[in-house]
């Protein structure tokens, strides 16, 4: 903890950090908000299903696009205008008479919109600290990014099951606008430029590290979604268990990522940590015992901030610093695509087994795919334990003729 205390001492990081968990933290509430709101409207789960697909489209196909963008206009230009558009789309949803359709294209736009602070933020860092302070850094992002999904899930639950999902709406605009002017307006954000990327847009994919954290992210993910599912299955949506079960995956997740973050990154890095994770979901199929679930989710939780600390490290050291931000945008629609594939096959699973086991298998499958993957590409991934994890420079040496 002295490491981690030496780091938010250093200058603009404490600040970046809590800046951009605010700005992200409607991440936490905004699908459950639509969610309650347009059953409410419509009296169809279905629908609202369809309008948090079409928000997860937009936010998938955007993610990319709009880190891009940040290296050719800037990274305050681009956020002001997502965080807008974005704030106008949730309070059309919340505040506008309207049918499907037009829910849908709500969601779409502000999916779409979705400011990319994850990206920014992930590409500022590399600028705040040393090299030796960067793999900490990362890992304590992740780590703390756990208490985005432990508190906000219930606040948004609270204040549109007792207020009104119209007022869950606008809560969630208020922080969007809050959250992300804090963090708009901190000097570090106007500091750090990021160069126009010269490799057309996608090529940061063929980096073979970029492309592994970014199919790794959708498996990990993937598979903490489908213990969302099998949570919610086991103990039904009104049962307190099931918030307090996964409170504890998230406090096991946010407990690894501190206690493991100072371990150097090398190439099975990331197996290391995927045997946690697999080992811990395996044994939920055990017992749908309260107890016996928050134990193995605990010990499944202590090894998915680390993995994810591994792959914005990776990302992190592949490419050059133009390309940070995009391949940041890629690994980020790897992880909602793998969101909604956990969910979806975990929710085949439950409706076919009729149980909740299924949907733990899934999420042990999905953990264990990724142990495999990260094995039998283990030749592709870097080796940082005796090398500067920052990003590429851009600049490159010009040779100079003298007479």
């Amino acid at each position: 903890m002295a490491g981690y205390r030496d780091l938010l001492r250093t200058p603009g990081v404490g600040r970046m950090i809590i800046a951009q968990l605010t700005a992200r933290f409607p991440s936490g509430m905004t699908s459950l908000a639509i969610l309650l709101h347009v059953e409410q409207q419509t009296g169809s789960y279905g629908a609202a299903g369809l309008v948090l697909a079409a928000t997860s489209v937009g936010q998938a196909a955007a993610g990319p696009v709009t880190s891009r963008w940040m290296g050719v206009w800037g990274m305050r230009r681009v956020l002001t205008l997502t965080a807008a558009v974005c704030t106008l789309a949730v309070l059309a949803l919340g505040l506008l008479p309207l049918s499907l359709p037009g829910y849908m294209a709500c969601g779409l736009i502000a999916g779409l919109s979705t400011p990319p602070v994850q990206s920014a933020v992930r590409t500022i860092y590399p600028k705040l600290v040393n090299s030796s302070q960067l793999t900490p850094l990362f890992s304590l992002d992740a780590s703390l990014q756990e208490i985005i999904w432990i508190i906000a899930p219930v606040v948004i639950t609270l204040v549109s099951t007792q207020i009104g999902t119209t007022t869950g709406l606008m809560l969630v605009a208020i922080i969007l606008v809050l959250g992300c002017g804090w963090f708009i307006s901190s000097p570090e954000v106007g500091r750090v430029r990021i160069p126009r990327s010269r490799r057309a847009f996608g090529r940061v994919l063929l980096r073979p590290p970029v492309a592994l954290a970014t199919v790794l992210g959708f498996l990990v993910v993937g598979a903490c979604s489908a213990v969302e599912v099998g949570v919610v299955a086991t103990f039904d949506h009104g049962n307190l268990n099931a918030g307090l079960v996964l409170a504890v995956f998230a406090a096991g997740s946010l407990a690894g990522g501190l206690s493991f973050g100072h371990i150097p990154i090398g190439p099975w890095a990331m197996a290391r940590r995927l045997i946690i994770v697999a080992v811990g979901l395996g044994l939920t199929m055990v017992m749908l015992n309260a107890y016996w679930l928050g134990g193995a989710l605990f010990l499944a939780g202590l090894g998915v901030a680390p993995a994810f600390a591994v792959m914005f490290a990776i990302t992190t050291a592949s490419v050059k610093f133009s390309e940070t931000a995009e391949a940041f945008g890629w690994a980020g629609t790897g992880q909602l695509i793998g969101a909604a594939a956990g969910s979806a096959i975990a929710g085949f699973l439950v409706d076919g087994t009729g149980g909740a086991t299924g949907a733990y298998l899934a999420a042990a499958l999905f953990a264990i795919v990724g142990l495999i993957v990260s094995v039998a590409f283990v030749r592709a991934l870097p080796d940082l334990r005796h090398r500067d994890p920052s990003p590429i420079p851009d600049t490159e040496p010009v040779a100079v003729v003298s007479s």
